[in-house]
């Protein structure tokens, strides 16, 4: 999945769209996604100057992304309907984000029950596990 499908199923847009490519995708199971960080990366600014490190919290957001592309590609969802977050559970950061990192992000299907999605996530740089949680999702009208 490219940038432009990306963008087609997802609301977001630069300098908040932190998912680049999509190179796996299992219906219903699980999505393998990528994302390159650059220097030029607009938090680095203050996140922070002379030691620039990747938010946790982006870290969580480009990983329920990844979620919603997984969600939106395994249901019937109406093109009026977007995936919100509703729940972070279990996060946790095993080492800094730095310029010139490549993200790669795991994600796979827990459980759906209604309308509530339950995804594991993880993200590793070079095989190396940086963050983890279980997110939560659903889908709702614009």
């Amino acid at each position: 999945m490219d940038i432009q499908k990306i963008k087609s199923l997802l609301p977001h847009r630069y300098p908040f769209l932190l998912v680049d490519r999509v190179i796996e995708v299992e219906r219903g199971k699980r999505l393998v996604a990528l994302k390159n960080v650059t220097a030029n990366e607009p938090f680095f600014q203050g996140h922070f100057p002379t030691k620039p490190v990747m938010p946790g919290v982006l870290l969580i957001e480009a990983m329920a992304q990844a979620t919603g592309l997984l969600a939106m590609e395994s249901a019937a969802v109406p093109e009026e309907c977007i995936y919100y977050l509703v729940g972070v559970d279990k996060a946790r950061f095993k080492r800094p984000v730095i310029p010139g990192d490549q993200l790669r992000f795991e994600v796979g299907v827990l459980k759906n029950r209604r309308e509530i999605w339950v995804f594991s996530a993880e993200a590793t740089v070079d095989g190396s596990l940086v963050a983890s949680a279980e997110i939560m999702c659903t889908a709702r009208p614009l």
